[in-house]
């Protein structure tokens, strides 16, 4: 059952309406409950099937106004790369020592960048990173031999993003306190971005269902039409 809260925050929305991405995010904004500062989340459930290779969507965007949160990077590179990655603001530089730190169950990051020259070591790390999401890969430009445009990138507001098996795609890409201007050219930024990696053997509608929510709230419903338009 619905709590009284929940129920108040349903009455603020149109639920047979589908809003443009401008109104999605003033709308978004009156939902805010919560005592902490709420993240703007965006679900998209796409018409592909990512059991075909040719059907995967995954990649990255960086968006204009970052996601609000602040994140933790580890950086797999040795000489010059390493030094690069330190003065790029990387939290963790190294190589076996920071392998034998995540065999520890040490994880005091969020995103992990690593050199091509070192992806030998992050392999025999794979089944630890891998579940966990954190496994660094050349689409999410996360495995790059210019580990200091990657930590900037990752700092900076990167999001990455990968279908699952259902076809559907959720990201954080911003937080409440921003202003709805802001709100709104990040879920430009990020629809364009989705709109761009359609698979060619993507066929029909490609964005099949797309909402824009708060970490505790009911969700806003998009004009699809107007996100299959978004470049």
């Amino acid at each position: 059952m619905a709590s009284k809260r929940y129920k108040q925050l349903i009455e603020k929305i149109d639920t047979t309406k589908n809003y443009t991405t401008a109104e999605a995010a003033e709308v978004v904004k009156t939902l805010k409950s919560a005592k902490f500062d709420e993240t703007v989340e965006i679900a998209m459930n796409l018409n592909v099937d990512p059991r075909h290779a040719d059907q995967m969507v995954r990649g990255a965007i960086v968006l204009p106004h970052g996601t609000g949160k602040t994140v933790r990077v580890a950086v797999f590179a040795k000489g010059a790369k390493a030094d690069e990655a330190k003065a790029a603001g990387a939290d963790i530089v190294g190589t076996d020592d920071l392998v034998e730190q995540i065999q520890e169950g040490n994880f005091d990051f969020d995103v992990v960048v690593a050199a091509p020259d070192c992806m030998g070591l992050v392999g025999k790390i794979g089944r630890i990173l891998g579940p966990k999401g954190l496994m660094p890969n050349p689409k999410t430009g996360t495995v790059t031999p210019d580990v200091a445009t990657a930590v900037k990138n990752v700092k900076g507001g990167q999001v990455t993003f990968r279908v699952d098996k259902k076809g559907n795609i959720h990201a954080g890409i911003g937080k409440a306190s921003f202003d709805a201007e802001k709100i709104n050219d990040n879920i430009v930024a990020f629809v364009a971005a989705i709109n761009k990696q359609k698979p060619a053997s993507a066929k029909g509608r490609y964005i099949k269902n797309a909402a824009l929510s708060l970490t505790m709230s009911p969700a806003v419903k998009f004009d699809l039409t107007e996100l299959a338009d978004i470049k």
